[in-house]
């Protein structure tokens, strides 16, 4: 079992981190959160100050990690901040528009820098850090698009399983070190980032569940993890689909 008391949050202000930390913080861990939005950030730093004990830190910094360069330094700060670090959690990222990308491969390659390149950039940093130590946990959320290609979505899903098929190898490569490496896949989850899609039906989540699943999954160290937990099925059929079907459906 993992411990998380000391946990670095990339992109801390997104709706699922934002509850990830909530939670975290009940269980008594410290945390150092990274975000965008000043003003979001400060708001959620107060909130969880709040709801801390007294020997619980709660420190922060305020970054765009599209700017890799920054990367290595959020690490180092948050590791001054808290003394050690013995999890990571990386959820930043965006939901492109998919017409947009494809009549505009700046606006393409600025969401595979977003949804991968930084991702991935954080994962190594991460992983060298944690590989050295010899011990904690590096969660990263990809998403169930990255199983496979679709016409609806596939810059975003190339992104996502870029992320999946790294934390792949490191999970490999870390194995030997005493570091789990999680990937977090959540299907339909009700946040800001999806307000302006068609939410009814039953495949919808609420963050603060896919939180708890979170939390468990990297306390465990599990491998792959889909939230909630039917989406495995779901995509278990959607990936073996023939391809001579799967590319006449409007998926």
């Amino acid at each position: 079992m993992n411990s998380l008391k000391n946990v670095v949050i990339f992109g801390a202000t997104s709706a699922i981190a934002e509850q990830t930390a909530r939670q975290l913080v009940a269980q008594g861990a410290s945390l150092y959160c990274v975000g965008r939005n000043k003003e979001k950030l400060t708001a959620m730093l107060d909130d969880l100050r709040v709801r801390a004990g007294d020997q619980q830190k709660i420190e922060g910094s305020v970054a765009d990690l599209t700017d890799s360069s920054q990367h290595a330094q959020l690490i180092a700060s948050a590791e001054q901040q808290l003394g050690a670090l013995d999890g990571a959690l990386i959820a930043h990222g965006t939901l492109p528009d998919q017409q947009a990308c494809q009549s505009d491969t700046v606006k393409m390659r600025e969401e595979i820098e977003t949804n991968a390149i930084s991702v991935i950039n954080l994962m190594a940093l991460l992983a060298n850090r944690f590989e050295q130590q010899q011990w904690g946990v590096i969660a990263v959320i990809s998403s169930v698009a990255g199983d496979r290609g679709r016409q609806s979505n596939y810059v975003y899903g190339a992104a996502k399983g870029m992320v999946t098929l790294f934390a792949q190898g490191l999970r490999n490569r870390l194995a030997k070190a005493n570091v789990d490496v999680v990937t977090i896949k959540p299907g339909f989850v009700d946040t800001p980032m999806t307000a302006e899609l068609d939410k009814s039906g039953p495949l919808w989540a609420r963050p603060e569940h896919i939180a708890e699943g979170i939390i468990s999954a990297m306390q465990k160290g599990k491998g792959e993890v889909y939230l909630p937990w039917f989406w495995w099925g779901i995509m278990l059929i959607i990936k073996h689909i023939p391809e001579t079907i799967f590319k006449r459906l409007s998926l």
